[in-house]
């Protein structure tokens, strides 16, 4: 499709479930916190919708999440925009230990109606839960890791 307007037509010619534009989205960049405030781990996607009726299939992946010490886990959470549209994990790396433990990586995927066709913004945040020790994310050991998102418009 060659412009917004033959992909609006194709989206509101009755073909729904069909896969009208992908967006994906990556980061390397080593972050943590030892905050219970959600905080961005630096992945996100941003896609402008064809029409109202398209839903927006997100998928997420996020690397290298590690647990430091204290007894503490990390949560997740997915947001269009500035608005929390569900918490994906509440207790990686929870044990009752104050040891570190490598968690590995935390995926999700959520289909989403935004009911838009502006430029709409998809995000992933962490928080260290008990608020006193590190969780760190695209990390593993001495090297970094890669998280990624994809956004899938799909015809409604």
């Amino acid at each position: 499709m060659s412009n917004a307007a033959d992909l609006a037509k194709f989206a509101n010619d009755g073909l729904s479930g069909a896969v009208l534009q992908v967006i994906n989205a990556i980061t390397n960049t080593q972050v943590s916190t030892s905050s219970s405030t959600f905080a961005d781990i630096g992945l996100e996607a941003t896609i402008t919708p064809s029409s109202v009726n398209s839903k927006i299939l997100v998928f997420a992946n996020i690397t290298g999440v590690r647990k430091l010490t204290n007894n503490t886990f990390a949560e997740f959470q997915l947001l269009r925009g500035s608005s929390t549209l569900y918490f994906f994990e509440s207790s990686a790396g929870r044990n009752g230990s104050t040891d570190e433990i490598a968690v590995g990586g935390i995926s999700t995927n959520f289909l989403d109606s935004p009911a838009t066709t502006s430029a709409t913004t998809y995000k992933v945040q962490f928080a260290s839960a008990n608020n006193n020790a590190s969780i760190l994310v695209q990390t593993t050991g001495n090297r970094v890791s890669t998280s990624s998102m994809t956004l899938m418009e799909i015809a409604g």
